[in-house]
């Protein structure tokens, strides 16, 4: 799948081979959620999920990730637009192309954060309680 801006030089593709893993695990790896996470398990990530890049004409400029059964369930996850593409709408068009994605548009979608639910309520996402059990080291 791959999805063109109306007026802006970006395109959205589905296709994992497309994906830069450089600017992905750098950008990760200033967030809250994936700052301790290694470039092997960001990969490993990429591997099992179903993701989406958002790209410029100079490349990688944004990513998301969606884990899913394709059934009943979708875990959005690993949204990030680099800060030098920001304040264009593309975190908004990501979402759009996301929630619309033939896979798992007819899934029910949850994600977690701390600062972006007026992004998501606007794709229909609700704030609920959640229980997590964090990850127990093997």
């Amino acid at each position: 799948m791959e999805a063109r801006h109306a007026t802006l030089p970006y395109k959205i593709s589905d296709e994992k081979a497309l994906l830069d893993i450089e600017p992905i695990s750098d950008w990760l790896s200033t967030t809250y959620w994936a700052s301790e996470r290694t470039k092997e398990m960001i990969i490993k990530s990429i591997e099992n999920s179903l993701c989406f890049g958002l790209y410029s004409e100079d490349g990688q400029a944004g990513f998301v990730r969606v884990v899913s059964d394709y059934a009943t369930i979708s875990w959005v996850c690993d949204v990030f637009v680099d800060p030098g593409h920001r304040g264009k709408g593309l975190s908004k068009w990501l979402m759009e192309v996301m929630v619309e994605h033939p896979d798992i548009r007819h899934t029910s979608m949850i994600l977690a954060t701390r600062d972006a639910h007026g992004l998501y309520e606007q794709y229909g996402f609700t704030r609920r309680e959640m229980m997590r059990r964090p990850v127990i080291e093997a």
